[in-house]
């Protein structure tokens, strides 16, 4: 029996869940909020990047690193990557909309 992979869902990617966001900027304006949670989903995405960078590299160097656990860590970055570009298209689609309301 398999398990699920540990850590990969999307309120694992810090601030891709609005309802969970408690950063500093929850108690200010909608647009720094906003800003705020962008950003902590772009810093979590390219942890998740560098993590598996160095992941690929320590195995390719030979040191200590299992193949499985390099393919996990490759495909972390790479759910969260799309997770991330879903949710910009997302954003970019309602804004588009929004600029299409006649006022």
């Amino acid at each position: 029996m398999t398990s699920p992979i540990a850590g990969i869902s999307p309120a694992s990617i810090r601030g891709a869940d609005p309802t969970s966001f408690t950063g500093p900027a929850a108690k200010t304006d909608g647009a720094s909020a906003f800003s705020e949670m962008f950003e902590q989903a772009v810093n979590r995405v390219n942890q998740y990047q560098q993590s598996a960078d160095t992941a690929v590299q320590r195995f390719v160097t030979g040191e200590d690193e299992d193949l499985h656990r390099v393919a996990m860590a490759t495909q972390k970055a790479e759910v969260s990557f799309e997770l991330f570009l879903q949710m910009k298209n997302k954003v970019v689609q309602a804004y588009q909309e929004m600029m299409r309301l006649q006022v």
